[in-house]
């Protein structure tokens, strides 16, 4: 176990205290106050800004013991001037210190001292001082009361800076009012990952992280108890994790100093309210009429709560009582024995309403239980069964408890795996692992077990490798098929979703065919199940033939209009993809959310927004999928569902390369493949270096897109994904003729032509024309083509795809020195750009205006403004490193006029090589100042 030396995170705590330092550089004096609750590194903050300071002395003294005396404090920081100077320490006792009109220490006036006073006889007054003084709160009255007039009246003749630290309940005591207090949240997950792996020296296998960060909640110090508590093997995931993660012992070293003072009858109370949380830890705080039944059953009195509320431990509305934070609840809860856990399960058991809130009685019962209880567990069964009005958090802490209760072993297995599906189906990815992981490979019959793969699968399937999402679907498939066939299709068809995410379609197929021991016998679905159509259409479709996987694909968008399954809707979607209905996707997962959130399905809610934001991405709505997909990535983190986070920043990477953010392109396919590429997610990795791609034809870089692109849309091993590769391909063969590859453009035009036969893409006509004007010889030929394209786009939305064809034609145009006509095209073409919000795109359009001379070139910044607007350009492409052929295929030039404008730039702007070149257009795009 190493031992952090740096502070994680807090870029505004530092840049408060660095602020502070900056104050006292003049002689001025500052003060500034951290407040947190226990455990955010308030008390590392204040240490290590001890250490920073090189200004002059600084003043630490040390922590108070026991119940300080008026004016302990200052004692206690005259000891440490004392020391720090090597003066004899204080030898009067701050007892004597008296209020106004009464003797006070020898040498100074009468009444309250002053801090810069007390000071002077140990530090000089020629230099800054820092005093740190860490949880103020719990100096004496008369010590803070001290500090706080210094800190509000500074002395011009001694500059101090004062930094305190405070817990966050006490940063508004009167003593304090009016200074600057910076507070501390949680670390975000990016600086705890970066505490974590200091601890841990870097062995640190990434699902027992997530356990880690999600337990700690980001505290610094839970999260390194918890660090501390596991050995090398558990940390690297080969043995399994102590359970529970985070026991009572580390939560009460951290967050005990507040609870430890309370009266006895105060924790009592407080630990029936966090009781009362444990059946929904998820519910907006605890039943306020039930805690204060069991308390009064128990003999309490409610004001037993009032402390507890002065304490801003918990918040008592009338209705809920509420802890300030889940951490401080669990600790009350897990720091209580056992015996006082059961016994306060079965006070509240005793005072809910056991015919109106009978699972919650009978949870309470089953949490006050000794040990196994057959009949107890059945009726939690029963009491969480399908159509009762109780949430998926509920049912799973039913099942979960159950088993607890349950002796029999393939029972006890079956109820953890379904307790693990209601886990995973409300969002509680890791519970539900937990769950799994408790559940074992017991001697269970196949049926169970092909239950438990099936959980295992699908959560897998949205979170882990794909590859393995697929090899336990269909292993449950076949435990499942003999004696429930209805879950073994279930199991198949997200075999399929998982290699269709994996970019394989020969799995595709396999997961679709039916099941041997089935086969020639009735579907076990009734014939009007959408599930049927649906699997024999992808089927079809998938072997080629899409004219005979429309009819069978059509009935599925049919049945969808009035369909209220969240599933059948999204699979609904796809169909409509594969139909190359790109409305009716839209409209069916716009459907399909809205179920979904209307049932706060938190494990579905992700996916569907990843599949709506893709459809609305081919819809060329950029706007709302990126509204959709910014939505599904913040659910999918709280969800756990990393699989479907690539897929959304993958969508989001495509956005941005049509606004042309070439910074958020790069981010977010970054974010995507990191992902993607361990966990086999094909479709992702092929999203992402498509939006990558564009992004460099935006930015004039074709040999780049190129590059990109070519892997993943040629024919053969290792190319992109089957059903998005021909989504790119016209990008490609953009940049292929633009970086000089017309021949292997002419190729991949055929195959797209092939593609757009099938007529599943709206765009793809349109597109084919751009792509053979592209490639077409110089002649009339290409002429035709691109008005022939523009014909095309009219008939289906697509403002982007539009643009496009009309700043090529403007280009082709002006090649062939037609620029009245160029003009006429690359107008549209801007106002599409801007219409549809593509500021780059239209910037590089502008470029080519200012070229035809419609529009005079602003003027660069600096030592550019010499140049000529086709100078301009050069000196630019050269300047990212571009050979002078790269710059003349980019610019439709040939290389010897890049040759001699490039010599004119070198003579206008004073440069004699590419890197001085590169490093002035740098300056002068930056607005840096000129040599």
């Amino acid at each position: 176990m190493a031992s952090p030396c740096r502070i994680y995170g807090r870029t505004a705590e530092l840049a408060a205290v660095a602020a502070l330092s900056d104050q006292l550089r003049p002689r001025h004096g500052g003060a500034l106050v951290l407040a947190a609750e226990p455990g955010l590194g308030r008390s590392a903050l204040l240490a290590w800004a001890g250490e920073e300071f090189t200004l002059g002395p600084v003043l630490r003294p040390r922590p108070l013991s026991g119940e300080p005396r008026p004016y302990d404090g200052m004692r206690a920081l005259l000891c440490a001037a004392a020391e720090t100077s090597g003066a004899a320490p204080p030898r009067a006792a701050f007892g004597t210190i008296r209020p106004a009109g009464q003797p006070g220490l020898p040498g100074l006036p009468p009444g309250p001292p002053e801090l810069a006073e007390l000071l002077r006889q140990y530090v000089p007054a020629d230099e800054p001082l820092l005093v740190c003084v860490d949880d103020v709160h719990l100096w004496d009255a008369p010590s803070r009361a001290v500090l706080g007039s210094a800190a509000r009246r500074p002395d011009p003749a001694h500059p101090i800076g004062i930094l305190l630290s405070v817990a966050e309940h006490r940063s508004d005591d009167p003593d304090i009012a009016g200074l600057t207090v910076v507070r501390f949240g949680p670390l975000d997950d990016g600086a705890a990952t970066a505490l974590l792996r200091d601890l841990t020296g870097g062995v640190l296998d990434p699902s027992v992280r997530a356990e880690l960060l999600s337990e700690a909640e980001g505290n610094p110090a839970v999260l390194t108890a918890l660090a501390q508590r596991l050995t090398p093997d558990q940390l690297g995931g080969h043995r399994p994790l102590p359970r529970p993660l985070l026991d009572g012992g580390a939560l009460w070293a951290t967050f005990g100093g507040r609870l430890a003072p309370l009266p006895s009858a105060t924790r009592q109370v407080l630990l029936l309210a966090a009781a009362a949380h444990e059946p929904d830890p998820d519910a907006a705080g605890a039943d306020a009429a039930l805690v204060l039944r069991a308390a009064g059953a128990a003999g309490l009195d409610p004001a037993a709560l009032d402390p507890a509320e002065a304490a801003r431990l918990v918040h008592h509305d009338g209705d809920r009582i509420t802890f300030t934070g889940s951490l401080l609840r669990r600790t009350v809860y897990t720091g209580a024995p056992s015996s006082r856990r059961r016994a306060a399960h079965a006070l509240l058991a005793s005072a809910v309403d056991a015919d109106r809130h009978r699972l919650r009685h009978l949870l309470h019962l089953a949490l006050a239980a000794r040990g196994p209880d057959p009949a107890l567990a059945a009726g939690l069964v029963a009491a969480s069964a399908p159509g009762t009005p109780t949430s998926g958090t509920e049912r799973s802490a039913a099942l979960s408890r159950a088993a607890e209760l349950t002796a029999q072993e393939d029972v006890r297995t079956a109820r953890l795996t379904a307790a693990a599906d209601y886990a995973r189906l409300a969002g509680h990815t890791r519970r539900a692992r937990r769950l799994l992981a408790a559940a074992g490979e017991g001697a269970s019959p196949d049926t169970v077990h092909g239950r438990t793969e099936l959980v295992r699968g699908s959560m897998a399937l949205r979170d882990g490798p794909v590859g393995d999402a697929y090899q336990a679907l269909l292993m449950a498939a076949e435990r499942l098929d003999p004696s429930d066939a209805e879950a073994a299709l279930e199991a198949r068809m997200e075999a399929m979703d998982a290699a269709w995410a994996a970019g394989d379609p020969v799995a595709c197929l396999a997961a679709l065919a039916e099941a041997p021991a089935l086969a020639g016998a009735p579907l076990p679905s009734p014939p009007q199940d959408p599930r049927r159509d649906y699997r024999a259409g992808l089927r079809t479709a998938l072997d080629g033939h899409l004219a005979e996987a429309a009819s069978p694909l059509r009935r599925v968008l049919d049945r969808a209009r009035d369909d209220d399954d969240p599933v059948r809707l999204m699979r609904a979607g796809v169909a409509a993809l594969v139909l190359g209905d790109i409305p009716a996707a839209c409209r069916a997962n716009a459907r399909a959310l809205a179920v979904s959130r209307s049932r706060g399905l938190a494990s579905l809610t992700p996916r569907i927004l990843e599949h709506l934001a893709y459809a609305e991405l081919r819809a060329g709505q950029h706007a709302r999928a990126r509204s959709h997909a910014q939505e599904g990535l913040r659910a999918a983190h709280v969800a756990g569902q990393r699989n479907v986070a690539a897929g959304q920043h993958a969508i989001l990477a495509l956005v941005a390369s049509v606004e042309g953010e070439a910074a958020a392109v790069a981010a977010h396919a970054g974010a995507a493949v990191e992902i993607a590429r361990p966990h086999g997610l094909l479709q992702a990795v092929t999203l992402a270096e498509w939006a990558s791609a564009r992004a460099d034809l935006c930015r004039g870089r074709p040999f780049e897109a190129a590059a990109r692109l070519g892997p993943l849309t040629r024919p053969g091993p290792g190319r992109g994904h089957f059903a998005v590769r021909m989504l790119a391909l016209p990008c490609f063969v953009e940049a292929a003729v633009l970086s000089g590859a017309s021949a292997e453009a002419r190729v991949a035009v055929e195959e797209f032509a092939l593609w757009t036969a099938q007529g599943v893409d709206p765009q793809a006509p349109a597109q084919l024309a751009r792509c053979r004007a592209l490639v077409a010889p110089p002649d009339d030929t290409a002429d035709a083509l691109f008005a022939l394209a523009l014909t095309r786009h009219e008939a289906v939305h697509g403002d982007f795809e539009r643009a496009r064809t009309q700043l090529l034609y403007g280009k082709w145009l002006r090649r062939r020195r037609r620029p009245a006509e160029a003009k006429n095209r690359l107008r549209d073409a801007l106002v599409a750009f801007e219409h549809c919000g593509a500021p780059a795109w239209a910037e590089q359009t502008r470029g080519e205006l200012r070229a035809t001379g419609d529009a005079p070139a602003p003027v660069p910044a600096g030592g550019l403004a010499v140049l000529t607007p086709q100078q301009l350009r050069i000196a630019r492409r050269v300047a990212e490193g571009a050979t002078n052929r790269e710059v003349a295929l980019s610019l439709s030039v040939s290389p010897r006029t890049v040759d001699h404008h490039l010599r004119n730039v070198f003579a206008l702007l004073g440069v004699r090589s590419r890197t001085e070149l590169s490093r002035l257009v740098d300056r002068a795009e930056r607005g840096g100042a000129q040599p």
